[in-house]
């Protein structure tokens, strides 16, 4: 009998634990589960970004694509001179936008006088007998996207993740800060003229048309005799 008893409370006790063992594990598991549930769209993106390399991106862009885009860029005098005549119209005609964005950017090339160099900024008349600038170019530390989105070379839909997007306007700049800008500030002098390339980024037409600022991607200087 007394055997009996002590079977049954056993069994008893027992039934008793099982709630408390599976409440203990559900609390474990809610903290410390063994998997996760990941969606497939969010494990794409993680290998996207793990795998893109702006450095890498840039280098076969630079080779390949952005040195020869140049030859596709608008005139400077041409382009100032439909900006004075129709801003509008010149936008429309030689503009890029990007998205639904109101800044917009111009892709230009031509030939100045430097008519006065600063810390940051090389100043070119595009007459050459001219001593107003029509043209600046940012000598100093590059901010913004003129080359990335002014060349368009590089497709904001083939970067589903903002963050590679932008290393790639970082990349660009920092090349362009580190191979072409000490050799422009050194040889920049009054007087000389220069061949350039580059970049605009029209933010305020108020402050970045009269002169047209360019983020330059080509420069050549020739001293004055």
């Amino acid at each position: 009998m007394e055997e009996r008893k002590a079977e049954s409370g056993n069994r008893k006790r027992a039934k008793l634990a099982w709630p408390i063992v599976a409440a203990v594990a559900a609390v474990l598991f809610w903290f410390a589960p063994l998997f996760h549930i990941v969606p497939l769209q969010a494990t794409r993106q993680q290998t996207t970004d793990a795998n893109f390399n702006a450095g890498v991106f840039v280098d076969k862009l630079w080779n390949e694509r952005l040195l020869k885009s140049v030859t596709k860029a608008v005139d400077a005098a041409t382009l100032l001179a439909e900006i004075k005549k129709d801003p509008k119209a010149a936008r429309e005609r030689h503009g890029r936008t990007l998205g639904l964005s109101s800044t917009y950017y111009y892709c230009v090339s031509g030939i100045g006088r430097v008519v006065a160099v600063e810390k940051n900024s090389v100043f070119l008349a595009l007459d050459e007998s001219g001593s107003t600038p029509d043209i600046v170019l940012e000598t100093g530390n590059l901010f913004g996207n003129a080359i990335r989105d002014g060349t368009g070379l590089v497709k904001v839909d083939d970067f589903p993740n903002s963050r590679d997007f932008n290393d790639i306007s970082s990349e660009l700049n920092r090349r362009i800060e580190e191979r072409l800008l000490p050799t422009l500030r050194s040889k920049a002098a009054v007087g000389a003229m220069m061949r350039f390339t580059g970049c605009a980024e029209i933010a305020d037409e108020n402050t970045d048309l009269r002169p047209l600022r360019i983020v330059p991607l080509v420069a050549e200087v020739r001293p004055k005799p």
